[in-house]
């Protein structure tokens, strides 16, 4: 069930609770198809009012990669269901007709699925259906490509490149989340890159890095006089990414006094100098990013509940290297290759107790970790192939399995 409203999603989870199927509750459209993809799901109810994505062209997308999946459409605004777009078979043709409303109560007089059965149960015909609707998923399933500047074929990054893709064309705002070092800023870029913005300014600014007192000039500018030293005016990097792309990483260290300021930027795209009363219009799509849950900062009380919501409009949560482990050497060697190129010089190859040292060790500090490991191996090997001795993990993250074979 997916809307951004509980109260409709407790709704139609009451009309069901006595089903006995398994249900799950998401809160847009990016999240369901994410749920989607990591499980076996029959009917997705999709209220038509979505925080993230239009539900119609959502439901074209499932139609396409989920051919199997059953949708019908909920009005959260009369509390009504519809079946919109549905797939030719579908299990909801026993349960509603497209000129029928069916109102939350009449779900408790719905027929339940038959129970799924293993495939050598299945009628002939269903079973080619079937059959049919898998190798369809899974033909979407890997068609994403990798996005611009990025190495990995492993699941957890093709959905990536499937959702990255999916919000690239938009103005949607969207928030990267993930551990230091997992390529956040490569994705924020790959996101410009692959938006009809791509030719115009990609502007980063790192809350983290620049003092508080200094920061607000910094996003919005100001006019000539507004502070002592300010003996120019300065338009903000908020303007400087007029018809572009802002990328406001570490953003859970913005100051509080900041974080009204950003949200009424983002709402009337409009920005106020230090000194000035004149308000400017500004074209600006906005990616943030963040190492650390900014759902406890909320809790907290350190983060604005309306700016979270606000910048979590579009999710990307980034695995961990340890959770995408098939990309570890793909990865391994493109750094290796990367470093031959800047040395004038072949690129030396992994030995095979090399990469089983590799696969084994814990990357606490993820792909950042991965390529200054490679950097120094590559210069210990002398360009020839590299061996376990020539690999030093940081003592702050080396794992057991390192340890032993390194030592």
């Amino acid at each position: 069930m997916a809307s951004p409203s509980p109260g409709l999603r407790e709704q139609v989870l009451d009309s069901l609770q006595d089903r006995r199927w398994p249900v799950q509750q998401v809160g847009g459209g990016a999240d369901a198809l994410a749920k989607l993809e990591t499980g076996n799901w029959q009917v997705l109810f999709l209220d038509r009012r979505l925080p993230d994505l239009d539900a119609e062209e959502l439901v074209e997308i499932i139609k396409r990669r989920f051919p199997g999946i059953a949708v019908v459409v909920l009005d959260s605004a009369g509390g009504q269901l519809h079946p919109a777009s549905l797939t030719s078979r579908t299990l909801l043709q026993r349960w509603v007709t497209p000129d029928r409303m069916v109102d939350s109560q009449a779900l408790r007089t719905l027929e339940p699925a038959p129970p799924r059965r293993e495939t050598g149960d299945l009628h002939p015909a269903r079973e080619s259906d079937e059959r049919r609707w898998q190798d369809a998923a899974g033909a979407h399933a890997d068609a994403a490509p990798p996005l611009p500047g990025m190495i990995g074929e492993s699941a957890p990054m093709r959905r990536i490149y499937r959702l990255a893709r999916l919000v690239a064309p938009r103005t949607t705002t969207v928030l990267i989340a993930g551990p230091t070092g997992t390529g956040k800023e490569l994705v924020a870029r790959a996101l410009h890159l692959l938006s009809p913005r791509a030719a115009r300014a990609f502007v980063v600014v790192n809350c983290a890095a620049i003092p508080e007192a200094l920061l607000e000039s910094e996003l919005f500018g100001h006019v000539r006089g507004a502070f002592t030293g300010a003996v120019q005016s300065y338009a903000g990097r908020i303007f400087a990414a007029q018809g572009g792309t802002l990328f406001l990483d570490e953003i859970g260290d913005l100051p509080l006094s900041l974080q009204a300021k950003l949200l009424r930027f983002l709402d009337q795209k409009e920005v106020q100098r230090l000194g000035s009363s004149e308000t400017i219009r500004v074209d600006v799509r906005v990616v943030a990013a963040t190492n650390a849950g900014l759902d406890r900062a909320v809790e907290a009380g350190r983060f604005r509940s309306d700016l979270y919501y606000r910048l979590s409009a579009f999710p990307l949560d980034l695995p961990s290297l340890a959770e995408r482990a098939g990309d570890i050497v793909p990865l391994a060697g493109h750094f290796l290759r990367c470093f031959a190129a800047e040395a004038g010089m072949p690129a030396p190859a992994l030995a095979a107790e090399a990469v089983r040292l590799l696969e084994a060790h814990s990357w606490h500090g993820n792909v950042r970790e991965l390529q200054q490991v490679m950097e120094r191996s590559a210069i210990l090997s002398a360009g020839e192939v590299i061996l376990p001795r020539h690999i030093c993990f940081p003592a702050a993250g080396r794992s057991r399995a390192g340890e032993s074979a390194s030592g």
